[in-house]
Formats: C-alpha cells, sequence, structure tokens
C-alpha cells in the first residue's frame, strides 16, 4: 500500500467538520455502542448542564466587580421563593416580590434611558463567568454614546419578562436583561441578552431582540458588546424593538 493510501485510510474524514462545531458527530462506535470515551463525556457534559441550573450566583462577588463600573447595584428577587418553584411556576419568575417592588419604589426615579438587569435564569454559571466582562465593555460604550443607565438590577430567580416591571419601576425607555440561558450538551455556560423598548408588563417575546450563546467559545464579550449597542441604538432610532427592529450590523463579519 502507498503511503498515501496508508494516510488517506488513517485520516478522519470528519475532522474538518469537527474544527467548526462542538455537536457530537462522527462518534465512532465500539460493537453496536459508541465509545467509551464518548459515553463518560456525555455524561460529564449532563451533569455540567444540571450543575449549571441547581447552582446559585455569588451576589457579593458580582456587586463588588458591577460597582467598579460607576453604577450602583441593587439585589432583588422574583416571586419564585426558590429553585424548585422557579422551576415549577415560570409565571412567578417574570415577577417582582413585594420587597423588590417596594426597594425600586423608593428609589422614586425620574427617568433613564437604559434599565441593565442581570437575571440567574437557567445557567448561573453564564451569569457568574460573563455577565461582568461584558458589562464592563458595554457600560462604558454606553455612556460614551450619551445613554442615562439606571442602578444595575442583580435579580434571583428571575425569568426575562421581569425585566418589563423593573423597567417600568424605574421610568427606564429600554430594558435589556442579561440571562442564563437554558444549558445545552455542549454550552451550560451561555449567557443571552434580551432588549425591550418601552418595557412594561404584559408585554411578549416578539416585543424583544435577543443575542444569544454570549460567552467564550460563542459570541465573544467584545462582538457582543458592540452588537447590543448597535441594536439599542437602532432602538431609540425607530423607537421600537422586536420582530419590526432587523439587526443590520455587518461589521461584526469582519475581521
Amino acid at each position: 500500500m502507498s503511503r498515501i493510501k496508508k494516510y488517506q485510510l488513517q485520516t478522519d474524514p470528519w475532522a474538518d467538520l469537527k474544527a467548526f462545531t462542538a455537536a457530537r458527530i462522527a462518534l465512532g462506535k465500539t460493537g453496536v455502542s459508541v465509545p467509551l470515551k464518548e459515553a463518560l463525556a456525555f455524561k460529564q457534559a449532563h451533569a455540567q448542564a444540571r450543575d449549571a441550573v441547581f447552582s446559585q450566583l455569588d451576589l457579593e462577588e458580582i456587586c463588588l466587580k458591577l460597582e467598579k463600573t460607576g453604577l450602583s447595584v441593587y439585589t432583588l428577587h422574583s416571586q419564585a421563593s426558590d429553585r424548585n418553584v422557579y422551576l415549577q411556576r415560570p409565571d412567578l419568575g417574570r415577577k417582582l416580590n413585594p420587597a423588590s417592588e417596594d426597594t425600586l419604589k423608593a428609589l422614586n426615579s425620574q427617568g433613564y434611558d437604559i434599565c441593565i438587569c442581570i437575571a440567574d435564569g437557567l445557567s448561573s454559571l453564564a451569569v457568574q463567568q460573563n455577565v461582568v466582562p461584558l458589562l464592563e465593555i458595554l457600560i462604558p460604550a454606553l455612556k460614551t454614546s450619551g445613554f442615562t443607565l439606571t442602578p444595575v438590577t442583580l435579580i434571583q430567580q428571575g425569568r426575562v419578562a421581569v425585566a418589563d416591571e423593573v423597567g417600568t419601576h424605574l421610568k427606564a425607555r429600554l430594558s435589556i436583561i442579561l440571562i442564563g440561558e437554558r444549558p445545552g450538551l455542549t454550552a451550560a455556560d451561555s449567557l443571552g441578552a434580551y432588549l425591550t423598548f418601552q418595557p412594561m408588563p404584559g408585554l411578549t417575546d416578539e416585543s424583544r431582540n435577543c443575542i444569544s450563546n454570549i460567552r467564550p467559545e460563542g459570541l465573544v464579550k467584545d462582538r457582543a458588546a458592540a452588537k447590543i449597542l448597535h441594536l439599542i441604538t437602532e432602538a431609540f432610532r425607530f423607537q421600537l424593538t422586536g420582530v419590526g427592529l432587523k439587526d443590520t450590523e455587518t461589521a461584526l463579519l469582519s475581521g
């Protein structure tokens, strides 16, 4: 057998495709099963996904880091009292508990352009690892662009729509919530950003724009911040978000 033919037989024909995806493709087989290595990797990924859902945020660490951006940080809580309730009653994760409402009312907001919210969502890991590096880029960019910002709110057991209530109480023209996305078996640390113009309770997802998969192996922090800034600028330009606002940014595709 020639050296060329021998090399071709030993080369994985899926290697080029595997270089572009973390999806489980061409795992091989041992008899009628996948190789032990791949079976163990799957179990590990499943365990990491469960840990991401049930782990708790280190609130003190996040607050201390975010205060360095020059914004005050307030810790709030949804009506979901704990993780089990949060998972079983999504509706309660969309509403603030009475104590949190009182906290926001006491601020007596006179109005802002943008309300920045953070919620643990379905992956505390995503928030813990990605939210501060992203906001360290995004907050200065928003200030430089002339937007006024509310204090940052950190919402425990929160879902996307809870930002509508926060934005209403703080009289913000636009809310953005950074939230841990549902962990998959290849990404337990994915952060999502949801933007809503003129937030108010009762809005649904067609009123929002979403940027997902913010993480080092996905949409990296500087590109994510640039995309969010672009969408916010366009939202104020057209006075809307959601299905009527298209992401026309192409600069992110260069370089």
